[in-house]
């Protein structure tokens, strides 16, 4: 592979690139900068998300602008505010060592009246989406008689979001530019008409094929139930300790759903979706980019324009419909040489999908068993024994503390004191996960799929259970289902008939999840008073303890010694 400096990159902007960490271009580099950079030719280049799009085109074009002439030069179109914002960022980054260029990025949702003044001081290069750029045109803010070089960034998801028809009007604005470069995922018909209507002979550059996706990107997928599926992204993520992750959700609804449980079940992540306010969505993404947020559940739309180049997996709550979206999803990890894992969480009739993507991508995918209860917990305690391991320690300031640590722990072997230091954390999963039930699905005729998990009988069948809460105690059907799925993972296919009374109720509970539930109601107290669990056929039908009993106030989260908090 060549080095930059083979690609006719200037010295000052070479000095730009090696402080970011780039040592060698990725192909869309290599193939695109010296056609850039060798004449006015128009250029329509095929790569996928994370392929290094953005100093294909950034890197010549910086290099073509003349730093004397304060006027628009150069135009960039993307279809997000979140891209316009990273390109602009990382214009100014490669050229840090070169001359100051000025670059404006304009889009809505911020003060067009800043971006105005930001114009008029001399803007080199407009970084806009359609939609603002078109609007600062028809109010006559902004001129483009000067630009020489237009690049449409995204071109297909620019025509799939509805800006047709503000390029169309842009492009006609622009007529004396030299050259157009069109960069795109893939190449629809909607495209092939903005490379016919305004681009003369382009040099078309495909790189790997477009619907190839990066070779070092591993494709992984699970399967389970419909029911099972939210537990099982929990399995995933907490037998991945160190994961930095986008998982991604078809809707907007679902997006919301799925982050407010995981922020409830303690874990850190927030949304992104096009409901939030654009300062709520600047937020996220900052905190995402800055490695203050583990867990980024998002849109596909949402994430446009978010280039964060370490981010280790890619989670697929549930396949797109479009194998392109599939693409440019897993093209969010293993960027910039980097290895990445894309995961894939579906039900059993989305298993041909796969394998039809796996055809068109020519990615091979690789079908993993959900991690057992202990599975997670063994990747947790060695995550634990690796971070206590790596422990920087201050040994001046620990120093004066040292003699009361030791003669507190003095009654303590170092094996005992290993366990107890390992178990400050790992008690926590060991108490979720240590009769957690297998939630995968097996063939017909394996011997996994029918057997009992925890539990006395078969799995499939049905025990009812005696628990000793009411209605008197605030209580409902859906509260007490919330609570099973929330604190236990019991999906609502194993739990059949609930009968609610005043004093307590009696409900249908698959075998296998027995004795988790069994184990882990009698933690949680209800006003201060324990939870009682029983098996109903084994109860006396006469038996009425509860009846004469105080009325109780409200669920009051206040656990009993060694208990669970939760709230009903």
């Amino acid at each position: 592979m060549s080095a930059f400096k083979d690609l006719g990159i200037a010295d000052d902007l070479l000095q730009g690139i090696t402080a970011m960490g780039f040592e060698t271009p990725t192909p869309v580099q290599e193939m695109v900068i010296p056609v850039a950079l060798e004449g006015d030719h128009d250029i329509i280049a095929l790569a996928q998300t994370g392929t290094g799009k953005t100093a294909a085109f950034g890197l010549p074009l910086l290099q073509r602008i003349d730093p004397k002439e304060r006027s628009i030069q150069a135009l960039i179109m993307c279809p997000t505010r979140e891209l316009c914002v990273q390109v602009a960022s990382d214009l100014e980054k490669y050229s840090e060592f070169a001359h100051q260029y000025k670059v404006v990025a304009v889009y809505g949702g911020a003060s067009i009246e800043t971006q105005i003044r930001q114009i008029k001081a001399g803007a080199q290069i407009v970084v806009a989406t359609p939609g603002r750029l078109m609007d600062l045109i028809t109010r006559k803010a902004i001129k483009l008689e000067s630009v020489r070089r237009v690049v449409l960034d995204e071109a297909d998801e620019m025509l799939n979001m509805g800006f047709k028809e503000a390029i169309d009007f842009i492009l006609s604005e622009a007529e004396d530019r030299e050259s157009i470069w069109l960069f795109s995922a893939t190449m629809p018909r909607e495209v092939r008409a903005i490379a016919a209507d305004y681009m003369d002979n382009p040099k078309e550059l495909t790189v790997s094929g477009k619907s190839q996706t990066n070779e070092n990107i591993e494709h992984v997928y699970y399967v389970c139930r419909a029911d099972d599926r939210y537990n099982a992204l929990k399995r995933v993520v907490d037998a991945l300790p160190g994961i930095y992750s986008i998982i991604f959700c078809r809707t907007k609804n679902e997006t919301k759903e799925i982050a407010e449980q995981m922020i409830r079940d303690g874990y850190n992540s927030d949304a992104l979706h096009g409901d939030l306010a654009q300062d709520d969505r600047d937020r996220v993404m900052q905190r995402f980019r800055e490695n203050n947020l583990q867990l980024l559940v998002a849109t596909d739309v949402a994430a446009r324009g978010l280039d964060v180049s370490n981010i280790s997996h890619v989670i697929n709550y549930g396949l797109p419909d479009e194998i392109e979206v599939y693409t440019h999803r897993s093209g969010r990890t293993g960027r910039a040489g980097r290895t990445g894992v894309s995961i894939s969480i579906v039900t059993p009739k989305y298993e041909e999908k796969i394998r039809m993507i796996e055809r068109k991508t020519k990615a091979p995918f690789v079908k993993k068993m959900l991690p057992t209860g202990m599975e997670v917990c063994e990747a947790q305690l060695f995550n634990i024994i690796k971070g206590i391991h790596e422990q920087e320690v201050h040994h001046a300031d620990i120093e004066p503390f040292m003699e009361r640590i030791q003669e507190e722990l003095k009654d303590l072997s170092k094996e005992e004191l290993i366990k107890r230091f390992a178990s400050v954390e790992f008690n926590r999963f060991l108490s979720y996960y240590r009769n957690a039930p297998d939630i995968n699905i097996y063939p017909k005729g394996d011997k996994r799929a029918t057997k009992a998990t925890f539990a006395a009988a078969p799995a499939g069948t049905m025990v009812r259970l005696f628990v000793s809460v009411g209605e008197m105690d605030g209580v409902s059907k859906k509260d007490f289902l919330k609570l099973l799925d929330r604190s236990f993972g019991v999906p609502s296919r194993a739990i059949g008939q609930i009968d609610l009374s005043r004093t307590h109720l009696h409900f249908d509970l698959d075998a296998a999840y027995v004795g988790v539930v069994r184990q882990g109601l009698p933690e949680f107290t209800l006003n201060g008073r324990a939870i009682r669990v029983d098996d109903a056929t084994h109860r006396d039908r006469g038996h009425r303890r509860d009846r004469d009993e105080r009325v109780f106030e409200k669920w009051d989260r206040k656990p009993k010694k060694g208990g669970k908090k939760g709230k009903w």
